[in-house]
This record gives structure tokens, sequence and C-alpha cells, in this order.
């Protein structure tokens, strides 16, 4: 058991930095998700300027976390240059995630809730890839 564990937290494989991702992706999610709903709801932001202002709050947790929890060896030395490229991601993620809300409730006419569930799994895998691929990898991992 502690075997699992240990891999679990330390190990830096990719099955095991997904699971740890998918952790902070769900801390970041809930991030996001509850600031959409407060945005939209309590202050009456209309949801796709909510959806991201949200975003991007979830996108600064996500990546506090991920250099914490997810991914120890990092590409570049400056953090600013990496959080600028984590940012640039998240920024197409955003897009990718605007896009997807939008045609689920605009075009389908999905609740607004609903489509952001559908957009954050689709955005949650091209999110860990690229990152992992142009920020966090070893060049023996490639």
């Amino acid at each position: 058991m502690t075997s699992i564990l240990d891999k679990l937290i330390k190990s830096q494989t990719t099955l095991f930095q997904l699971i740890r991702y998918g952790f902070v992706g769900g801390v970041a999610f809930v991030a996001d998700y509850g600031s959409l709903y407060a945005f939209t709801e309590w202050v009456g932001i209309q949801y796709l300027w909510s959806a991201a202002i949200a975003f991007i709050i979830g996108l600064t947790v996500n990546y506090v976390l991920s250099n914490r929890i997810v991914f120890t060896t990092h590409r570049f030395q400056s953090r600013w240059l990496e959080f600028t490229i984590f940012a640039v991601i998240g920024i197409i993620g955003l897009g990718l995630n605007e896009l997807i809300m939008y045609c689920a409730t605009d075009l389908i006419g999905l609740h607004y809730m609903l489509s952001k569930l559908i957009s954050t799994a689709l955005v949650f895998f091209w999110n860990f890839f690229a990152r992992k691929l142009a920020l966090f990898y070893k060049k023996s991992e490639v």
C-alpha cells in the first residue's frame, strides 16, 4: 500500500502525473466553476464574460498547484517565462472553453453550467498534454 501511495505522490511517469493533474484540475475546477456561478448569478455578469474571468482564476490555481504537486522537472529556469507559456496554453484552452460553451449553450440549448462541465472535460486533456510537452518534461520522457 505504501509503495502505491509513494508512486502516486512522487512518480514522474505520465500516468501518475495525469492522476495528480486530475486532482489539481479538480481544485482549479472548483475555483473556476464556483467563480462562474458567482459572477453570473450573484454579480449579474453575462455568462461568457463570467466564464473568461473564472477561467483565469482557475488557471492561476492550476499553475500554482501544478508546480507544487504534479510536475517537478522544468524545461525553463525562468518562472516568468514558464508562467507565460503556461498562460498561453491556458488562453488557447480558454478559447476552446468559450467556443464549446457557446456551441453547447447558444446553438444546442444546454444550460451554461452543463456546457461548462462538457468544456472542462475536453479542455482538461488539452491543458495537461500541452503543458507537459511544452514545459514539464525530461528529454528522456519524449
